[in-house]
């Protein structure tokens, strides 16, 4: 195993000693060394002498913790703890799970990402520039290839909804390998975080004394192109069988990466198939709950980029799989980005674009003050939508306007304003609930706090990709797939439904489970990925379905310090 370790019946062989051994985060159990492992391990003297558990380290650090100043220094203290002791880390995170979840995932790491040159601390995770991709397999020569099995991979182009963050990026890559760590408790030790920097546009980066990226314009075309292929070649060669998580890339490029690879490795984007999967979960809880189909349905989504068309397509393959042909699903589905209604006459549209777009004759009959530029606006008024749907970062986008006249024609709009952090969101629950008298269903891409309305406290539901990825992720390592399908990230997305259709009902109407239910989730889902895997015959680590559970079971790392010798 990596960093020295070998396992055998709960004991863990060691070689580091001393301070190598103080400074490794996977080995370090700090002041839990017991006085057999001080004395065997030159210890003596390194440490003060009281000895404690883990539950007394974790209560001590949560009492540091708690004086940190602010959102963004908490998130610090936990990196912080995390490079120093994971196994306390992962403990500490599990215990006060709810409490910290925000802070150390969404909204709190975007300004972690914004702030990650001027805070920096000790590197983590692995920083490949373009002006070393020559060194690709020295970069990986010191990383067993039988110790990885998940690799987590940006380029920082579109960080959540705040753009190109360079190599800040870093912070979005481990902030997703811990949460598979904690809800689908993948043993962190084999999970490998990347930052490939390109280069960045973002003016403020570069002008930036601080910045610790590559000064450069970011790399587009067979620049950009050639290098990712020699990443994904060399991962590819000594990592062959690791699942492959994109994350983050900019809107022209996520699904270019996506398809241009999953058939060469395993691979998963999650800002496209992760985001479809839970969205899409939620439209098919919500309309189940007002015992509605899609047959009656009109969809805009207001915002056509990486995570809009992957809604989109999501939710034609979730017609199809109830029996729609792939031209209905299509022509429920309403799409609106920068260039406004986007037409087959619209200019620049991207591959995932085209699919979307409308013909000039669908909208002869509609009242326009500018048919050269069809606005959001337009749409609503003419089409009446009964979903609508945000994902363009644009703070406020839906009006009062715009859901008023949404709502005078269905009983209940579905409106999901997903677009993250808070400030990017483009309308508050609480402002929708007052506009609609209570009468829209909602979901948020971050969260937040529960709104009382009339006496009533409506609790908001959150379309966090945390509730899938996990167990997706759980899933294709269970199985050992070759490849992760649609059918796959159905059968997540049916599990997910599932789960949430079977919490018991409650006064307001129920989209997702809560956060804190994820580990369960990460389980079921895992399971239901890998048994498609076998079904399909895409899975070289099961033999028989039977044991897909125990499989799954036996992979689970367990964040507990093992006697060392």
């Amino acid at each position: 195993m990596t960093n020295g370790m070998k396992m055998k019946k709960n004991i863990t062989k060691i070689n580091p000693i001393g301070e190598e051994l103080l400074n490794n985060p996977v080995l370090n159990k700090g002041t839990a060394f017991t006085k057999k492992e001080r004395a065997a391990f030159g210890l003596h003297g390194k440490l003060p002498p009281t000895i404690e558990t883990l539950e007394m380290q974790v209560a001590r650090a949560y009492q540091q913790y708690q004086t940190q100043p602010s959102n963004l220094y908490k998130n610090i203290f936990l990196h912080e703890l995390h490079a120093n002791n994971q196994t306390l880390f992962y403990k500490f995170a599990q215990t006060y799970l709810t409490e910290i979840l925000p802070i150390l995932y969404t909204p709190s790491v975007a300004e972690a990402v914004t702030q990650f040159s001027q805070e920096f601390r000790r590197p983590k995770g692995v920083y490949i520039s373009y002006p070393e991709k020559k060194h690709l397999e020295k970069i990986f020569a010191s990383y067993d290839s039988k110790m990885i099995d998940l690799i987590v991979v940006t380029d920082g182009e579109g960080v959540l909804g705040i753009g190109d963050q360079g190599i800040g990026s870093i912070q979005i890559v481990i902030a997703k390998a811990m949460l598979y760590s904690l809800f689908a408790n993948i043993n962190p030790a084999r999970i490998l975080t990347i930052v490939l920097d390109v280069g960045t546009n973002n003016k403020k980066l570069i002008d930036d004394p601080t910045y610790l990226g590559w000064r450069h314009e970011r790399l587009s075309g067979k620049k950009y192109t050639g290098f990712i292929d020699s990443f994904v070649n060399t991962i590819k060669q000594k990592f062959p069988q690791a699942l492959l998580h994109w994350e983050d890339f900019g809107r022209d490029n996520a699904a270019f990466v996506l398809e241009r690879y999953q058939k060469i490795i395993c691979s998963f984007n999650d800002d496209i198939q992760g985001t479809a999967v839970v969205t899409v979960a939620a439209l098919l809880a919500a309309l189940k709950n007002t015992n509605q189909d899609w047959s009656k349905q009109r969809i805009v989504i207001f915002g056509a980029g990486t995570a809009g068309t992957g809604i989109a397509n999501q939710i034609v393959k979730a017609m199809m799989y109830d029996g729609y042909s792939e031209q209905e699903a299509f022509s429920k589905i309403w799409m609106i980005d920068k260039q406004g209604l986007l037409l087959t006459t619209t200019a620049q549209l991207t591959a995932q674009q085209q699919k979307f777009a409308k013909k000039p004759q669908d909208i002869t009959k509609w009242k326009l003050k500018n048919k050269k530029f069809i606005a959001f606006r337009d749409v609503v008024k003419n089409l009446a939508p009964t979903i609508l749907i945000g994902c363009s970062t644009q703070k406020g986008a839906f009006t009062e306007e715009i859901v008023c006249a949404m709502a005078k024609h269905t009983q209940h709009p579905i409106i999901f304003p997903l677009s993250n952090p808070n400030e990017k969101c483009e309308a508050t629950p609480e402002n929708l609930i007052h506009w609609t008298n209570a009468s829209a269903i909602i979901a948020t891409g971050s969260p937040f706090a529960p709104v009382t309305y009339k006496g009533k406290t409506i609790t908001i539901a959150q379309c966090n990709n945390a509730l899938v990825f996990p167990g997706i992720g759980l899933g294709v390592l269970t199985a050992k797939a070759t490849q992760l399908t649609d059918t796959m990230l159905w059968a997540a997305c049916e599990t997910l439904v599932k789960e949430t259709m079977a919490i018991p009902k409650q006064k307001q109407i129920t989209l997702l489970p809560p956060l804190n239910a994820a580990p369960n989730l990460a389980t079921q889902i895992a399971l239901a990925v890998a048994t498609q895997a076998y079904k399909e015959g895409l899975s070289e680590g099961i033999k028989n379905k039977n044991a897909i559970p125990k499989i799954i079971k036996q992979q689970k790392w367990k964040p507990r310090y093992t006697p060392f010798t």
